[in-house]
């Protein structure tokens, strides 16, 4: 039965605040970094003004918590995200791009499982966000040109780069997490490849469920593209002196594009409204809010003589919009993209980038108002910016891997430092595979070499460096750690113990593996890995038991983030090329953590012998 273990006050404090912090990180208004360093402030200043005295007599103070900075798993991360970013900026996963891409004409079907296949076993050993940041565009275009259903392929796509991740040690950043926190408390430190047999097994029946059953349970979702996109777009339509408009009534103005054009609001001034009343007269300076596709968007802009344009600056020789090889292309935001939780005027995106941004998407809400321009718009991520500008240029964009590009016409990125880059990460993961050097150590060592040859540049690094995952791994490892340290991990091992009492092992395992796939889907799945590693120990001690299998429960369970679109980054990359509905991830992502969780409830126990 349960001990009286939680009465002491700072494990009531690290418990009550371990609550508060699951809630801070399911909460998708309130910025992750946020919550991560509110929750490292909180322990760091708590047991500094009240410090804590552990079991063995040492004094826990407020440097303990920050000590995840230097964490050899935090290194790992942000080295390996590093290299990935190196991979994707000199090209080196071309040739898997195109090669995918001419398989598609011979059999689709296959062609698909291909893709699967290929996308599993790349995000084994590289990040799975820039595979897919590749393979989406190329989905969109094969859809296109066989006139398939996109959506049934794209969210089958994202899931099989989050199972094949679980593959190896390096494969996220959440099984690094596992290992490293699970070594830290004494456990013998887990090789590359020693849970692969499992996650082969479990990932097989995984992709079986993605290529033959998933496609047919999706929804059919219109298809993505630049020009012939059907997605609604948010635009201001600027009424310049030359306009046809000036002068005409709103009623006249809309009859000049043959009433297809809806007016949100007319905004005169930086703090003057107009009613879109029909009988309204438009001024020169005013901007009318209009909903609608590129297409149509384009329209209203030659048949009223107005432009489209996003922040205050002119469009000029320098940004044009009616040059001859212009094109349109859609851009989203991803997590950990320079434009997330900033403007386009703030980061001077149309200097910087030579392209204009027209309209913006953002996915199941209808954008009422802009009172400063999309130039002053928060973007969030998933976002989707309409931008136009010259083919090189979009290029470009789409190589600084600042945003996502969706337009099927832009080449892929391609430079003679790929086969640089492609050697080095391979070195990185064989000297890690052989046990040469530790993941940490090559994958830096990695960089180094990226930057001696030229893959990278150090404004690559930066780039490549997310915040946001950083503070989420060290705000989780402080937690943990105080967890640990104050013995609410033992109480609420006793509490996971107590509920399932009289069950067999096998059962409690299993119990296990579905909380975190749940904790997974709600909160960070670096958060829930970090906290239930320490549970899991005090689970098996309790049993007396093996510690590795249920270790192993957490990192996988910790990985299904199939449920929900804001599980994981690349469920937003997904839902916002796919024009998915959250009741879609439900749909598909729910059989999926039940076909994982029934493989791990039986794998574990039958290959860990308990």
């Amino acid at each position: 039965m349960l001990e009286n273990g939680a009465t002491n006050p700072h494990t009531l404090s690290v418990l009550t605040l371990t609550v508060v912090a699951l809630i801070l990180f399911s909460r998708e208004k309130i910025p992750l970094e946020t919550s991560s360093l509110f929750v490292l402030t909180l322990l760091a200043v708590g047991f500094e003004l009240f410090p804590y005295q552990g079991v063995s007599g040492e004094v826990v103070g407020a440097i303990d918590f920050f000590r995840g900075f230097g964490h050899e798993a935090l290194v790992a991360v942000c080295a390996l995200m590093v290299a990935g970013h190196g991979l994707v900026r000199s090209g080196a996963l071309e040739p898997v791009g195109r090669t995918l891409a001419r398989l598609w004409s011979a059999s689709p079907s296959l062609s698909f499982l291909a893709t699967l296949l290929i996308a599993g076993i790349l995000s084994a050993f590289i990040n799975n966000t820039p595979i897919v940041i590749l393979l989406l565009p190329i989905l969109v275009s094969v859809s296109l040109q066989t006139k398939s259903n996109a959506s049934s392929l794209l969210m089958p796509m994202g899931f099989a780069t989050l199972i094949g991740g679980m593959s190896t040690t390096i494969g996220t950043s959440t099984n690094l997490l596992v290992i490293g926190v699970a070594a830290d408390l004494g456990l013998r430190k887990m090789e590359m490849f020693d849970f692969i047999v499992p996650a082969l097994i479990a990932n097989a029946l995984g992709l079986i469920y993605l290529w033959l059953i998933a496609p047919r349970i999706l929804p059919r979702r219109e298809q993505v593209l630049a020009d012939s996109s059907p997605r609604i777009f948010t635009a201001q339509l600027v009424i310049k002196e030359e306009s046809l408009a000036v002068g005409m009534t709103l009623s006249e103005a809309i009859a000049l594009t043959h009433d297809a054009m809806h007016v949100d609001r007319i905004r005169r001034s930086e703090t003057t409204y107009i009613m879109p009343l029909p009988d309204a007269v438009i001024h020169s300076g005013d901007r009318l809010l209009v909903h609608d596709t590129p297409a149509h968007l384009k329209e209203f802009e030659q048949q009223l003589g107005a432009t489209l344009y996003s922040a205050g600056d002119e469009v000029d020789e320098d940004h044009p919009l009616q040059a001859h090889d212009q094109q349109l292309a859609e851009a989203i935001i991803f997590r950990g993209s320079p434009l997330q939780n900033r403007t386009l005027n703030e980061i001077r995106f149309a200097d910087s980038y030579q392209l204009v941004v027209l309209a913006i998407h953002r996915a199941n809400e209808r954008i009422k108002t802009m009172p400063q321009g999309l130039g002053n718009l928060n973007l969030r991520i998933g976002d989707v910016l309409l931008v136009q500008g010259k083919r090189s240029q979009i290029n470009e964009l789409k190589q600084q891997s600042i945003v996502m590009v969706l337009d099927s016409t832009t080449d892929l990125p391609h430079t003679r430092k790929a086969p640089y880059s492609l050697m080095i990460m391979l070195g990185i993961i064989l000297f890690a595979a052989f046990n040469i050097l530790p993941i940490s150590v090559s994958a830096v060592g990695g960089v180094l070499l990226m930057l001696f040859c030229g893959c990278l540049s150090w404004r690559d690094v930066s780039r490549a460096l997310n915040a946001q995952v950083i503070l989420i791994i060290v705000a989780s490892l402080a937690l943990g750690n105080a967890l640990l340290m104050t013995g609410g991990s033992d109480f609420l091992a006793q509490l996971f113990l107590d509920i399932t009492y009289g069950a067999s092992s096998t059962v409690v395992l299993s119990a296990l593996i579905l909380v975190m796939a749940v904790l997974t889907n709600v909160v960070s799945n670096n958060a829930a890995a970090v906290i239930g590693t320490p549970i899991a120990i005090s689970i098996a001690q309790s049993l007396q038991l093996p510690a590795e299998p249920f270790v192993l429960a957490v990192l996988f369970g910790a990985n299904m983030s199939y449920a929900t679109p804001m599980a994981y980054q690349t469920n937003l990359l997904v839902m916002s090329a796919g024009n998915y509905k959250f009741s879609d991830f439900v749909r598909v992502g729910l059989p999926l953590i039940f076909i994982m969780w029934l493989a791990y409830s039986w794998l574990l126990p039958t290959l860990y012998h308990i």
